[in-house]
């Protein structure tokens, strides 16, 4: 695999260098890899090995990352290649996003796809929005980056499905070309963080202010897993937190299913996806989905009049009855790109 120097990131004494696109800041000496096992120093200069080196690359409908508030009933190219900074034993794309050059990569079917290439992808095949998605888009930014500032200058949008646990430099980077970004809030206790996926809270907090502020539209995930992130006190904080930020963040509420290291785990039951989706109401977050469980919690509703706006089954949009930006019966303005 080709590889191409990397941004953001800072050379120190001694042939050290500085990653600065994650939060891990990984330093490292002269040959030493990353946590994402894809980045790695070679004589003082920092190096990716994964850039234009595409594992999955498929066109899927836009509610499919799951954005629901960011142009519904669109389709979106979607692009990965291998690496994660986390580790999360419960991954459902661990064969990809386990996978490191570090550790050897034998095997290894990836696919050298250009930018342009990329781009024309997605105009031929009608695409709005090109995402950066599957594995953890933060570990291929060069990459993203490049895509990106191309896309948009062909009228394509752009969005991240993320862990959010890239630095503050990275998002003022990427801003100018990046629309969307779905976060992946996993937990809302650091030591879970720390224990489980090996990384922190914190960041993840802090990127979805971040993107907020540099008027990235944000919708955030929680994987409710059964014994880990449950409990009606977690998830009135994470709710609450998300409040704070911003009442209008549309809140995914996705059903785990038992899959990696966790095959002995349990399915959520529907009745605690219903808990967390009450939760989230009574903390005030307008827009709250549920996921993974067919006709449970799809559609989008106005807030004020209790309309339904967009009517949805499983990844299709059915009805959109939203006009320029608004609630046809009361004029009450939706949040969201539409």
């Amino acid at each position: 695999m080709a590889r191409r120097e990397a941004r953001l990131y800072e050379r120190l004494e001694g042939q050290q260098v500085e990653c600065r696109l994650c939060a891990h800041r990984c330093r490292l000496k002269a040959g030493q890899f990353g946590i994402c096992g894809v980045r790695q120093n070679v004589e003082g200069r920092l190096y990716t090995y994964v850039y234009e080196e595409v594992i999955a690359a498929h066109v899927d409908p836009i509610e499919k990352k799951p954005f629901f508030h960011f142009l519904p009933g669109s389709e979106a190219l979607s692009i990965a290649t291998i690496g994660c900074n986390f580790q999360c034993p419960f991954c459902q794309n661990w064969e990809i996003s386990q996978t490191r050059i570090s550790e050897g990569v034998e095997g290894l079917r990836s696919s050298h796809l250009p930018v342009e290439e990329v781009v024309r992808q997605a105009k031929l095949n009608h695409c709005a929005s090109i995402s950066y998605t599957y594995t953890e888009p933060t570990i291929f930014f060069e990459y993203a980056y490049d895509v990106a500032k191309l896309a948009k200058e062909a009228g394509i949008r752009n969005n991240f499905v993320t862990n959010g646990f890239m630095t503050g430099e990275a998002l003022e980077d990427i801003k100018p070309y990046l629309d969307a970004a779905n976060v992946d809030l996993k937990f809302f206790r650091e030591e879970k963080y720390k224990k489980i996926c090996k990384a922190k809270l914190q960041p993840v907090l802090d990127s979805i202010k971040k993107m907020k502020e540099l008027n990235i539209w944000v919708e955030v995930t929680t994987l409710v897993i059964p014994g880990e992130n449950d409990s009606r006190q977690e998830l009135q904080d994470l709710a609450r937190f998300l409040a704070s930020v911003d009442h209008d963040i549309p809140w995914h509420l996705s059903r785990f299913h038992p899959d990696y290291k966790y095959l002995d785990n349990q399915a959520t039951p529907v009745e605690t996806l219903r808990m967390a989706r009450d939760i989230g109401r009574e903390a005030g977050l307008n827009y709250i989905y549920v996921g993974n469980v067919w006709g449970e919690g799809e559609d989008t509703i106005c807030p004020q009049c209790g309309a339904l706006l967009i009517e949805r089954e499983g990844f299709a949009v059915r009805e959109n009855r939203i006009k320029a930006g608004h609630c046809p019966d009361c004029g009450r303005q939706i949040a969201g790109i539409f």
